[in-house]
């Protein structure tokens, strides 16, 4: 198995055990267990917390992968990156230290081997936590190979080796993923090029590096690589790195990357890809109708998915699907009423913590709710997101434009963290906390933050509006000083402020004379 799959390379110490922990090579698939409550099809983040979820509620649960447990989210998405991205904010910070009074000798330099050893450590490290030994200690039955529906009852999982096991089931979830697609590029077909599922597996850090799409994953991998000391090239079709955020934050943090050193290529049209006799790739693109060309090194595409749903053969049982995943509706049932999707195969929202509560609607909807009553709604859910680059980027419910487009009327409020005290101490000012709120109300629908560590600040904004606190609440709530949260709460005040209105500034006037006199 470990020869087959790039992301256990290299086969050094750390991927083996990461290999014993999510596809152990002499696992052995149980005997099914008779008819399962619940066949679940793929172990990332959504597969898993369905079957541990409904597992722990009684349910007879058998659990399919077809690679490694712990999918995108532990092998090559969310905990390789930060553990590199965490590497590289160590690089900035050095380089960056003489401002502070700390005097950083010339030649220090990153060790890029040793910053991918510590990263597959760490990966290795956490993994126990998706493993097949620990699912299997919860009385799941653990089968890898591929699963295939055979028809509305049955499943067939089918080994490398050609060996089937049968199972049979009352219910199924479809939580099989997406993977990194090949966008169509003229000239790609005749390169070697990296994704985010062979980026981790690096060695060597490449002298040019290109670059092609500023979405989370690539703008986290641009500034990573830069400040570890690659040569970045950036390429972007849009106006603006993270096209799909706020301009203004995309603003600071393409401040930052022109700190870093990123060559930036925004408007980039027409791209063509071509090998170079070295193995390097020349990239062309036109740039406000100026032809550029740049040679890389290494390149990196991060753009497009593709759901994971051949081989499941989906037509047996009549769950339609389409180049975006499978159907689903509101209670993440797919045309199949006894079949239900959770994750990257059918939300639009492919973020590890959003396939976490879908498949908690889906325990929900398919083992405990009767008829119409109890039945969960995915619409329901509160998603918040963050891009990990320096600043961060986070952000839940609705940005002004599509405030506008859903005809909702809108007040702005906006802190900026260049008058927040913390903010100024720690050398990171630039930024700012933007809250939507329907217009006359301190109803939030949508917020925005640039910071540091904008991530975790961006919890308190979605709470508030899980609970449906109001923003004037929030001003009420006491935060420690000096914090950079802060923020959040002086945008309370200026809530506050717009509630003083002539009659309520004269009423306080008399109620002061009353206690003080004139």
């Amino acid at each position: 198995m470990s020869s087959k799959l790039i992301q256990l390379q290299p086969h050094d110490e750390y991927n083996q055990s990461l290999e014993a922990n999510v596809h152990p090579p002499d696992w052995v698939n149980p005997k099914p267990s008779g008819e399962y409550h619940l066949v679940v099809i793929g172990a990332g983040t959504a597969g898993l917390v369905t079957a541990a979820g409904a597992a722990g509620l009684g349910a007879r649960v058998a659990l399919i992968e077809r690679e490694l447990m712990g999918g995108d989210c532990l092998n090559v998405g969310c905990v390789p990156s930060k553990g590199v991205i965490r590497a590289a904010r160590v690089a900035a910070s050095v380089r960056d230290a003489e401002p502070y009074g700390v005097h950083v000798p010339e030649g220090v330099e990153v060790d890029f081997a040793k910053t991918m050893q510590r990263m597959r450590r760490l990966r290795s490290k956490i993994s126990p936590n998706d493993s097949a030994k620990r699912f299997s200690e919860m009385g799941i039955d653990v089968f890898f190979g591929k699963g295939s529906f055979v028809n509305d009852n049955t499943l067939n999982v089918t080994r490398e080796d050609g060996s089937v096991s049968e199972l049979k089931f009352k219910k199924a979830v479809i939580a099989s993923g997406a993977r990194a697609s090949a966008p169509p590029i003229p000239g790609l077909d005749t390169v070697s090029y990296l994704t985010n599922e062979n980026l981790f597996s690096l060695t060597e850090l490449p002298k040019r590096f290109g670059i092609v799409g500023s979405g989370p994953i690539g703008s986290e991998m641009a500034q990573t690589f830069a400040r570890l000391g690659s040569e970045v090239f950036l390429f972007e079709r849009g106006h603006h790195l993270l096209p799909r955020e706020d301009s203004d934050a995309a603003a600071v943090v393409q401040k930052h990357f022109e700190h870093d050193g990123i060559n930036l290529f925004l408007d980039a049209a027409d791209m063509k890809l071509s090998p170079e006799d070295d193995g390097a790739v020349r990239v062309q693109v036109t740039q406000k109708g100026e032809l550029k060309e740049v040679v890389v090194d290494q390149l990196l595409v991060a753009v497009g998915r593709a759901p994971n749903t051949e081989g499941l053969n989906l037509e047996a049982v009549g769950v339609k699907y389409d180049a975006s995943g499978v159907e689903v509706n509101d209670h993440l049932q797919t045309t199949h009423p006894r079949i239900y999707a959770a994750g990257d195969i059918c939300s639009k929202y492919k973020f590890t913590h959003a396939a976490d509560f879908q498949a908690r609607i889906v325990i929900q909807n398919a083992l405990f709710a009767v008829g119409p009553f109890g039945k969960k709604k995915a619409s329901d859910l509160i998603i918040p997101w963050a891009t990990y680059t320096s600043p961060e980027v986070a952000h839940v419910g609705m940005y002004e434009k599509e405030a506008a487009k859903a005809g909702i009327e809108i007040d702005t409020y906006i802190q900026h963290f260049s008058d927040v005290d913390r903010a100024i101490l720690e050398g990171q000012d630039d930024g700012f906390v933007k809250v939507l709120t329907k217009k006359g109300t301190d109803n939030i629908v949508g917020a925005t933050i640039v910071a540091e560590n904008a991530g975790d600040m961006i919890s308190e904004i979605t709470l508030a509006m899980t609970a449906g606190v109001g923003l004037g609440k929030i001003g009420s709530a006491i935060h420690p000083y000096p914090t950079q949260a802060e923020a959040i709460r002086k945008l309370g005040d200026q809530f506050s402020r717009t509630r003083l209105t002539p009659l309520s500034k004269t009423m306080l006037n008399v109620l002061r004379r009353l206690n003080v006199g004139k």
